[in-house]
């Protein structure tokens, strides 16, 4: 039975379409849904100082790409909004663990699979790491 699912957001359309997908499947299995923004400080961070204005910016980020999640949810359906900083691949596992989500429900960036090879791939890693079922939406 899915009751906790997990769906990692950041403002993309592939994001948008999880968002959409994990809706689909809390209608019919009557799950909460759990929303988690990760910021990744590592991709913002200059010589390992973050300025307040920057921190601030990138929270607000959050509760925007959060807000815009929340806002598809049909009122029926039970949610919560979760913000963290840090490597979204790890986040999103450590995230997966402390909630026991049945599924994880995330958008694909759409990498060909050169790209995704050099570069990785949050999602593949998200795919081959997590313990319980992985839905990546095109």
């Amino acid at each position: 039975m899915i009751k906790q699912i997990l769906i990692p957001v950041d403002g993309s359309a592939g994001s948008d379409r999880a968002v959409t997908q994990a809706i689909s499947i809390a209608e019919l299995c009557e799950s909460k849904l759990n929303f988690l923004y990760v910021a990744n400080i590592n991709q913002i961070a200059i010589n390992a100082y973050l300025s307040d204005a920057i921190l601030a910016a990138v929270r607000k980020a959050g509760e925007t790409i959060l807000e815009r999640a929340v806002n598809m949810v049909p009122s029926d359906i039970a949610y919560e909004t979760f913000s963290e900083t840090g490597s979204p691949a790890v986040t999103i596992l450590d995230f997966e663990k402390q909630l026991k989500a049945d599924l994880i429900v995330m958008g694909s960036r759409g990498l060909g699979l050169v790209k995704g090879v050099l570069l990785g791939s949050v999602s593949q890693y998200i795919v081959e790491q997590a313990t319980c079922p992985v839905l990546v939406v095109k």
